[in-house]
């Protein structure tokens, strides 16, 4: 019986069975590791803050300010999530303030620069686009070409990863 991909569940079942082939033959790692060998240098929080920063200043000049990007090691385990945008409102004096916030997934940390790349568009295509629309992904894939292949090929990195953790166990 072969395993469900959770990280794959919306894609056909032709493509999940190619898939399921790179996975029984051992080569999903190998596919992974030839397509992303490098890994970037944004470590910290004031890293990831600049390089969001740098992102949203190329591409949404005018989109709202971002107040706070971090990483968030409790994301993926207690959200399943990869990112996270959020607004948080509130009264000051006789106004109401709005902060924005990004939080990236700590596994992110330790990835190649375009699965990095590809969770920061996302989060910040959600300043200007609430919805998963046609919209969200068209500005998705202006920020980041080939947005829509990295985002398979991070959710192959997710599958494969969890395969990892259970061959370790």
């Amino acid at each position: 019986m072969q395993q469900q991909l959770k990280y794959l569940s919306a894609y056909s079942a032709t493509l999940q069975a190619k898939v399921h082939r790179l996975i029984a033959e051992g080569r999903l790692g190998g596919y992974l590791d030839a397509r992303y060998p490098n890994r970037h240098a944004v470590q910290s929080d004031r890293a990831l803050y600049l390089y969001c920063c740098e992102l949203k200043q190329e591409f949404l000049r005018v989109a709202p300010a971002i107040d706070k990007v971090v990483y968030d090691s409790k994301l993926d385990v207690l959200r399943h999530a990869l990112g996270l945008h959020t607004a948080i409102s509130r009264v000051q004096g006789g106004k109401l303030k709005a902060k924005k916030e990004i939080r990236i997934a700590s596994l992110f940390k330790d990835t190649a620069p375009e699965f990095l790349k590809m969770i920061v568009v996302h989060e910040l295509a959600h300043l200007k686009e609430g919805d998963h629309n046609k919209a969200f992904y068209r500005l998705c894939e202006f920020m980041q070409p080939g947005y829509h292949q990295i985002e398979f090929d991070l959710r192959l990195y997710l599958t494969h990863r969890d395969l990892s953790r259970i061959k370790a166990a």
